[in-house]
């Protein structure tokens, strides 16, 4: 079983960039679809990105669609989420999670078998 670390969290203004990345340990990492999630204070657990096990198949939940890019490299065992012109409501804690059955690449989280610790992510208007 994999084990997930984010990074690339801070604060940004309206507009601007960040890069997350989703660096995992253990000799598996292929064998896991890989997706991210944020959650912001009072509101649920939300599907922001997802890739399937090789990176080919990419989805967005649609209010980051035409924003954010994820990419997946299996040889360095990484998954980054490029966010680009972040606004105030893409604030939260971003997790990776692993989910070796694909249901990740949907949006639900019910099948996740590694969750990350999460990476915080401010965007100031």
């Amino acid at each position: 079983q994999v084990q997930l670390v984010e990074s690339g969290g801070g604060m940004v203004q309206a507009g601007g960039s960040l890069r997350l990345s989703c660096a995992a340990s253990g000799s598996s990492f292929s064998t896991y679809c890989i997706g991210w999630f944020r959650q912001s204070p009072g509101k649920e657990r939300e599907f922001v990105a997802a890739t399937t096990w090789n990176g080919e198949a990419k989805y967005y939940a649609d209010s980051v669609k035409g924003r954010f890019t994820i990419s997946r490299d299996n040889a360095e065992n990484t998954v980054d989420l490029q966010m680009d012109n972040l606004q105030p409501e893409d604030s939260g804690v971003y997790y990776c999670a692993a989910d070796r059955s694909g249901s990740v690449v949907a949006g639900l989280t019910g099948n996740v078998d590694v969750w990350g610790q999460g990476t915080q992510v401010t965007v100031s208007s």
